[in-house]
């Protein structure tokens, strides 16, 4: 039996489970694969492990697989969904929370509980990345950073900017959606040029503090919503001057408030709700 709950943000849906119920499980993807499947599975977006931590500079390590089994550096909606686990579970109950990725530490801070199980969160995420070799992206020469590059999908050239927000997040500007853009997404992920594949994000540009956004998320496909994606987005519609640092994300899952502040720390406002908790028969 492995004791699970469900927890989604702007319904982008993970599962959290502590690590210490996985401790016989021996291969971790596939496991993640079976669970995470829509129909055969509980269904998610992924799975989060959650382990509480003694240590000095962290309180909680966590980790984040895709549906595809493999591991994300980190997931905005899926940390945050960890982080509402810990409350909602009584494991902690301070305002900040110090979760631990193999990406770094992140800070979290309670904003307001809603209800038990419904939370706002502001984040701390840490300072983009914008080299090439950062990203990652494949080029000729070391760029500093990746704005408007061609990658070409089926014989059509896209020009893509990307960042690395403890993740590749590569995004196409556009003026509509009005393309199949799941399948250009699709292809694009795992496009040469993306040796670590990418989260592939198409962006409008509303006006100067509003976005809004179509997501194929690397290992994932299309979601309604990503911490990760929407911090990207705001990071790259700012840096190429057509917003600024204070951005409002809409997406079909809801709007998230980006801030990209002037000492370069990267900061999402969103929340996470409880869905259910349940055990699989492994």
């Amino acid at each position: 039996m492995i004791k699970f709950s469900k927890f989604q943000g702007f319904g982008n849906d993970y599962v959290v489970i502590e690590a210490e119920q996985l401790k016989e499980v021996t291969n971790v993807s596939d496991f993640t694969k079976r669970f995470c499947h829509r129909t055969l599975g509980v269904g998610s977006d992924g799975i989060a492990i959650l382990e509480k931590l003694n240590d000095a500079d962290a309180d909680f390590s966590c980790r984040i697989i895709n549906p595809d089994g493999s591991e994300a550096g980190f997931s905005g909606n899926g940390t945050r969904c960890a982080v509402a686990y810990a409350y909602y579970k009584d494991l902690w109950n301070a305002e900040n929370l110090r979760l631990r990725m193999n990406t770094g530490v992140k800070n979290y801070r309670l904003v307001e509980e809603l209800s038990k199980g419904h939370y706002w969160f502001n984040a701390e995420i840490g300072k983009p990345k914008f080299s090439s070799e950062e990203v990652p992206f494949a080029s000729a020469e070391k760029l500093e950073s990746v704005i408007d590059q061609p990658v070409i999908i089926d014989k059509q050239e896209f020009l893509v900017s990307c960042v690395n927000v403890g993740n590749p997040v590569a995004c196409v500007f556009v003026n509509n959606f009005d393309f199949d853009w799941r399948e250009v997404g699709r292809k694009m992920e795992v496009h040469e040029k993306f040796p670590a594949r990418a989260n592939i994000v198409f962006v409008k540009v509303l006006d100067r503090e509003n976005i809004e956004l179509k997501i194929w998320e690397r290992g994932a496909g299309e979601t309604s919503a990503s911490g990760t994606c929407s911090s990207g987005a705001a990071i790259l519609s700012a840096f190429r001057g057509e917003t600024g640092r204070q951005v409002s994300v809409h997406t079909e899952g809801g709007i998230t408030e980006i801030t990209w502040r002037d000492d370069d720390e990267m900061l999402i406002l969103g929340r996470a709700d409880f869905v259910f908790s349940g055990e699989w028969v492994d």
